[in-house]
C-alpha cells in the first residue's frame, strides 16, 4: 500500500535524527550500542526509494545521483548512467560554459555603423544595425539608440539600411519538432529582439477582429511588417505558419479567439524583425530610413551608437530564473565561437560544449544537441550532471540558481524549511528534471540530479499536440513528487557530514562507488567572481 508522508512526519524525523546524532557525538559513558539502535530507528523511518516511487505513481524511467560535495563520495544513485533528456536543467551547464569561456563580466554590444561621412545630417552611404549576440536586446534599447541618433543630428541616409546578423549561424527554430506557434522556440542568429518574439493581440469589433503584431516592450511598441496575421473562419488548426515572400505569415482560427486576448509568437527571421522595428521607431523620431536589408558580411565604417548589455552574470541569473531558451542558445554559441571560432550550426556549438564538459567538468558522455535542453535528442546522465555540480561547488554557480522549496501537505511552498535547495528545473512533455544543491539541516552540502522521462508516452504526441498534450501535466506532477521525496530523504538520511554506510541497492538501479574529482582549475578561476510554474517544453 502506498504511504503518504507528511511534512509533520519529516520535520519530526529530522528532529529525531539531530537528537540521535548529537548523542553519538558525546563521549560514550557505557556503550555505543543503544545509541546506534536509535540512529538506525530514525533511518528506518525515512521512506526508501521504492516507497517514494510507488507513492508518486510515476510511470517511465527515473534516474538520480547524489554526491557529498566536500568528500566527493557518492551517497545514492539509481539508473545513474542512463541517458535521459535533461530539459532545461542543462542550462546550468550552459551557464558554467559561458562563465568559464567568456567570464562573468563579459558584455554584448549592438552597434549602429555608418559606412560614409555625415553631411547635413545625412549618412553618405549605408547605416548598419550590427548584432553582437545580445540575447536581451529589446525595442526600448533600439528606441534609445534611435534617440541618440536623432540627438546626433542624423535624419537619413543616401544608401540603404542594413542589418548584420552573421556572427552566429542562422536557424529558423531551435527545435524543429515543436509546434509552429510556441514562443519559446524562436529563430536564432547574431541579433535578437524581444527574445525573437512578436506580440500578437486581437479584439473583436463590429466588423470582425482588430489585430496587431508588435515588437512590444515597455516604452516602444513598433508595429512590424515582417510578421503578419490573418483571422480565418475555420475550425482547426488553431494556427498555421508559412514563410512567404520574406515574411512570417500566420493565420489563426476565428473560433479559437474569443472576445480579445494576446500571446507571443516566435519570430523566424530575427535580423529582418530587428531591422523592421528599428525603421518604425526611427520614423517616429523623423529619421527617414528605407526598408531593412540583410547583409552577410560587415563592411568597414564608423560606429555612431553602441548599446551595451548587462554583464554576463546578470544575464545568466535571469536565464536560470525564467528559463529563457533563446538566452541559453545565444550565450552558448558566444562561448563556442570564442573557444573554437566560427560555427556552421547550433549542433556544432553544442558539440563544442560537450567537449568542454568532458575536459573541464569531468563528464563522461554528455550528448547535448543544443544549449537550452529544448530538444529531446539531447541526453545526459544523472551521474554526469550531479558529478559536474559537485566538482564546481563553491565556484559561484549556486548563488545564481533559483531557490526551490519543498511543499507542505496542502501544496504550499515551505520557505522556512531547514532544508535549503538551489537548483535548475527542466520540463518537457513527459520529461522532468531537477539538478542542483541541497543543504541539510545540519549544514551538509550535497549535489544532486534527478532525471525522469516516459519516452513511450512522449512518442505518442503529435507535433500539433505538443503545446499542451493530454496527461503531461499529471505526469509532471508525479515527477515533481518524486523529486521532493528524494530531496527530503537525502536531507535527513545524509544530514551529518560523516562517511555514510553504503546506500542499499534498490530495484531501480545501483550506486556508483567512485569519488567525484576536484573542480577544474579553469572553471574555478573564471566563475569565482560570480557571487514559474513551468510551462511545457522549457
Amino acid at each position: 500500500m502506498s504511504q503518504i508522508y507528511t511534512r509533520r512526519f519529516f520535520l519530526g524525523t529530522a528532529a529525531s535524527a539531530v537528537a540521535a546524532v548529537s548523542a553519538m557525538a558525546e563521549p560514550p559513558t557505557v556503550s555505543l550500542r543503544p545509541v546506534g539502535r536509535d540512529a538506525d530507528l530514525y533511518k528506518q523511518a525515512i521512506p526508501n526509494v521504492s516507497e517514494i516511487l510507488a507513492d508518486s505513481g510515476i510511470k517511465g524511467d527515473v534516474a538520480f545521483a547524489v554526491v557529498d560535495v566536500d568528500s566527493g563520495i557518492w551517497l545514492e544513485a539509481a539508473n545513474a548512467n542512463m541517458g535521459i533528456p535533461p530539459a532545461s536543467s542543462a542550462k546550468a551547464i550552459t551557464a558554467l560554459y559561458a562563465l568559464d569561456v567568456l567570464g562573468p563580466e563579459h558584455v554584448f554590444e549592438t552597434q549602429l555603423i555608418a559606412t560614409g561621412e555625415i553631411v547635413d545630417g545625412v549618412v553618405q552611404g549605408d547605416l548598419i544595425l550590427a548584432g553582437g549576440g545580445d540575447p536581451t536586446l529589446d525595442s526600448d534599447n533600439l528606441g534609445v539608440m534611435a534617440e541618440k541618433l536623432k540627438a546626433a543630428g542624423i535624419t537619413g541616409v543616401t544608401g540603404g539600411f542594413k542589418v548584420y546578423q552573421g556572427i552566429y549561424p542562422l536557424a529558423p527554430v531551435i527545435d524543429p519538432e515543436q509546434p509552429d506557434q510556441v514562443g519559446y522556440n524562436p529563430g536564432l542568429s547574431g541579433i535578437a529582439l524581444n527574445y525573437n518574439r512578436v506580440h500578437f493581440e486581437w479584439e473583436r469589433g463590429s466588423d470582425g477582429y482588430d489585430v496587431t503584431m508588435e515588437g512590444r516592450s515597455l516604452r516602444y511598441r513598433p508595429a512590424v511588417r515582417i510578421a503578419t496575421m490573418e483571422v480565418v473562419d475555420r475550425r482547426g488548426p488553431v494556427y498555421t505558419y508559412e514563410d512567404k515572400a520574406g515574411r512570417d505569415v500566420w493565420t489563426v482560427a476565428k473560433g479559437a479567439l474569443g472576445k480579445n486576448g494576446a500571446r507571443w509568437l516566435p519570430v523566424r527571421k530575427p535580423g529582418l524583425y530587428a531591422g523592421d522595428a528599428f525603421v518604425t521607431i526611427a520614423k517616429s523620431l523623423e529619421i527617414d530610413l528605407p526598408e531593412a536589408e540583410i547583409i552577410d558580411s560587415l563592411p568597414g565604417g564608423k560606429a555612431l551608437i553602441v548599446h551595451t548589455s548587462a554583464d554576463l552574470r546578470s544575464i545568466l541569473k535571469d536565464m536560470l530564473k525564467y528559463s529563457t531558451n533563446l538566452t541559453a542558445e545565444m550565450v552558448g554559441m558566444a562561448a563556442s565561437v570564442a573557444r573554437a571560432g566560427p560555427l556552421d550550426s547550433l549542433r556544432a556549438s553544442a558539440a563544442e560544449m560537450n567537449r568542454w564538459s568532458v575536459e573541464k567538468l569531468g563528464m563522461e558522455n554528455p550528448q547535448m544537441v543544443d544549449h537550452s535542453g529544448l530538444s529531446d535528442d539531447s541526453k545526459m546522465t544523472a551521474r554526469d550532471m550531479a558529478g559536474a555540480l559537485g566538482r564546481i561547488h563553491g565556484t559561484g554557480l549556486r548563488p545564481i540558481l533559483k531557490p526551490v522549496y519543498l511543499r507542505d501537505d496542502r501544496g504550499r511552498p515551505e520557505r522556512d524549511s531547514p532544508i535549503k535547495i538551489d537548483a535548475k528545473t527542466g520540463t518537457l512533455n513527459f520529461v522532468s528534471a531537477l539538478a542542483g544543491f541541497v543543504t541539510t539541516p545540519e549544514g551538509r552540502v550535497l549535489a544532486f540530479a534527478v532525471l525522469s522521462a516516459n519516452p513511450e508516452e512522449r512518442a505518442k504526441i503529435s507535433r500539433e499536440e505538443r503545446e499542451r498534450p493530454p496527461g503531461a501535466r499529471t505526469w509532471n506532477g508525479r515527477a515533481k513528487r518524486v523529486q521532493r521525496g528524494l530531496l527530503e530523504r537525502w536531507a535527513l538520511l545524509y544530514n551529518v557530514a560523516v562517511v555514510p554506510e553504503p546506500a542499499p541497492v534498490t530495484a531501480a538501479g545501483t550506486q556508483p562507488e567512485t569519488k567525484a574529482e576536484p573542480a577544474a582549475e579553469a572553471v574555478a578561476d573564471s566563475a569565482n567572481a560570480v557571487d514559474a510554474e513551468l510551462e511545457p517544453e522549457l
